[in-house]
């Protein structure tokens, strides 16, 4: 076997390249009991899990027994080819594996009898976990149907279970499988004997012999531009190989093949930890990484120790860098601007605390806070279980936190947040986000992207900005809608929220275009206690022609003691041609005028936005929403405030500004010019 020689083979180098298979071997025999997750005997661990997260567990379980088990229905796999609903089956299968997690953590911590006799009631917890794990045993494929190129190929809408496609599903499955085992392996051996031998024979089928044997799977990377799907996978074939291969010569040489996997990935991230996929992508990918990372060093020791990588610690701080505060993030790419509950939050909370940043520590417990468990069974049972085995990470989420006390699902974080920085600069994203204040979510906030239109979940956003009043982005990137078939293909910007004229970002004459070309360039930016900001040449990102150049300044001014805290758009273009339009996506309930506008969210933040009238025409779309990925975000509706330039000259300037706006009560409101905040004199905005 040749030696690895990446970047995260280069730490392993002394075993994994110049160790034979033998002595790779011994070194990872009998893993198990080196995972950090105990089994179900192990009681001394789950009988010490704090009362709080013991009876969160066992209530949702209980009600869950209540319900039908979800089904996996050819038909619903078949809706990707016949009109593009992925969903259909993809949802089921989710709801299906978050489930048997569920369930078998409570069969976990109920430690229920299990003797294969034993009355049909007995166990129900455990019995219900069993079903569902023979559910998925009995499937004829654990892939989603838009990944599998094998039927497509056929032109066949049912999958060919001797031609198994690994893929995300397949991994969420095979993962399953290996925690399910190894955490309830004593009692499935009493009640259902037999299941652990068939859940290794459908692992083995469908995951670790097409692993082994085909190595062009285009989610490796290996040609480049690895993404999320290189460790979510290898991450699955990892825990699989170690829970369920009793084979310790091959358990070897898939530990082998997964750091050579990993490799791809790791030498495609930037140095400055940026993740070009967006916040929700580094769940399932970054933090992936960090998760087999800990898992390798667990079991194989120093020797397998991969965790002095100086890009994690960069790495680490991606999530914290984007926060705008509460359950609001910067929401490159495909993210949503809302951070759905079920995160890993324990992974960023250890490696803060391993890697010396309490600012990490401090934000993966105020997120975990925020969705009030410690071990969301959605994000998968093997990171539930290292979870609810981690006494002191349970302890710390179901503490009385300080501060007031929880109102509703969303807590408001604490007045100081310390992984807060007054300004965050990410130069291989190209990047910016800046505060008014450091340590705080009060204010306001403006983020700004270059970059290009080649990205990962690419959207055509070259020159793009938000801006948030008090944590909540009220000047937003829509983020993307339920995926479907098209989502990934030749359609994808069919779909108005991938489209430029549903971004922040001029329209001069023609949208932005896609592909790697199409970027910014001689980008810069200021970075100072009194203000920060980036400026970019973005006339690149249109089609060739369409302009000269384009000139965007996105500066955020903070207070000086004689003026408020102001966000300044400021456009300057040559060779524009006779049409050109300036967009903004604005979130809550928009009211405008000549030269001004308001946009407030529920609750009061609010921003007013304020522009030369003699300069442009104001056109506002409202745009009602009924997809449910959106509407968790933004509700019913988004705005999209169009400015039009007067006769754009081939030279132009144009500003926006941004201030702080505070509703005024009905009772206590005045004329219009004054609720603005301001003359329209006052408003620094010129042609």
């Amino acid at each position: 076997m040749s030696s690895v020689t990446g970047p995260l083979g280069t730490c392993l180098a002394a075993v994994l390249g110049a160790a034979d298979d033998a002595g790779l071997a011994r070194l990872l025999g009998a893993p198990a009991a080196r995972t950090g997750v105990p089994d179900i005997d192990c009681r001394e661990v789950w009988d010490a899990i704090p009362v709080a997260a013991r009876e969160r567990v066992l209530a949702e379980a209980g009600a869950e027994l209540g319900r039908p088990e979800p089904r996996l229905s050819a038909g619903a796999w078949a809706r990707a080819f016949r009109d593009g609903d992925r969903g259909a089956y993809e949802d089921a299968a989710w709801a299906l594996q978050e489930r048997v997690s569920l369930l078998a953590l409570a069969a976990v911590l109920a430690d229920e009898p299990a003797d294969a006799a034993g009355a049909p009631g007995a166990c129900p917890f455990l019995d219900a976990a069993i079903d569902g794990l023979v559910a998925f045993a009995e499937a004829s494929t654990w892939c989603w149907a838009p990944h599998d190129r094998f039927a497509a190929e056929r032109g066949e809408l049912v999958p060919d279970p001797d031609a198994p496609f690994l893929d995300l599903g397949a991994a969420e499955v095979a993962s399953l499988f290996a925690w399910a085992d190894h955490a309830l392996g004593p009692r499935l051996d009493r009640r259902m004997p037999g299941l652990r031998r068939r859940l290794r024979r459908e692992v083995e089928h469908r995951v670790l012999r097409p692993f082994e044997r085909r190595r062009d799977w285009r989610w490796i990377g290996a040609e480049g531009g690895a993404n999320n799907w290189n460790p979510w996978i290898h991450g699955a074939v990892l825990a699989a190989a170690l829970l369920l291969c009793e084979d310790d010569a091959r358990r070897a040489r898939l530990v082998r093949l997964v750091v050579a996997g990993l490799d791809h990935y790791v030498v495609t991230l930037p140095d400055d930890g940026g993740i070009d996929e967006g916040i929700a992508y580094w769940w399932v990918g970054a933090c992936r990484l960090l998760e087999i990372l800990d898992l390798l060093a667990g079991v194989g020791g120093p020797a397998l120790d991969a965790r002095r990588l100086p890009v994690l610690g960069e790495l680490l701080k991606y999530p914290q860098r984007m926060h705008l505060g509460d359950d609001w993030y910067v929401n490159v790419g495909d993210a949503p601007a809302r951070l759905s509950a079920g995160q890993p939050w324990q992974v960023p909370f250890r490696w803060g605390l391993r890697l010396g940043q309490p600012g990490t520590a401090a934000h993966a417990l105020a997120g975990a806070r925020r969705q009030h468990d410690p071990a969301p069974p959605r994000a998968g049972l093997g990171r539930a279980l290292t979870a609810l085995a981690d006494e002191r990470w349970c302890r710390a989420v179901v503490a009385d936190p300080p501060g007031p006390a929880a109102e509703g699902p969303a807590t408001p974080p604490a007045p100081s947040a310390p992984w807060l920085t007054a300004h965050t600069w990410l130069p291989r994203l190209q990047i910016l986000l800046a505060r008014e204040r450091a340590s705080s979510t009060q204010g306001l906030a403006v983020a700004v992207k270059a970059g290009h239109n080649g990205e990962h979940h690419n959207h055509l956003d070259v020159g793009t900005y938000w801006v948030a009043a008090d944590g909540r982005p009220l000047v937003v990137d829509v983020g993307r809608p339920t995926y479907t078939a098209r989502t990934f293909g030749p359609d994808r910007y069919d779909k108005w929220p991938f489209r430029s004229d549903w971004h922040n970002v001029p329209e001069p004459g023609a949208p932005q275009r896609p592909g790697p070309d199409h970027r910014a360039r001689d980008v810069r930016v200021e970075l100072g206690p009194d203000a920060a900001g980036m400026t970019a040449e973005i006339s690149g990102a249109y089609p060739s022609g369409t302009l000269t150049r384009w000139h965007r300044t996105v500066r955020l001014l903070r207070a000086d003691g004689e003026a408020d805290a102001r966000v300044s758009v400021e456009d300057r273009w040559e060779g524009a041609g006779a049409g050109v339009a300036l967009h903004h996506v604005l979130a809550g309930q928009v009211t405008y005028g000549d030269g001004w506008a308001t946009v407030t969210a529920p609750g009061g933040s609010g921003l007013m936005m304020r522009w030369d009238p003699r300069a442009a025409d104001v056109d506002v779309v409202r745009r009602e929403l009924d997809d449910p990925v959106l509407k968790r975000s933004w509700g019913d509706h988004l705005s999209r405030l169009t400015l039009m330039v007067h006769s754009p000259a081939p030279q132009g300037l144009f500003t926006v500004r941004w201030l702080p706006h505070r509703p005024v009560r009905p009772e206590h409101q005045k004329p219009t010019a004054e609720v603005c905040g301001s003359t329209l004199e006052d408003a620094e905005c010129h042609p």
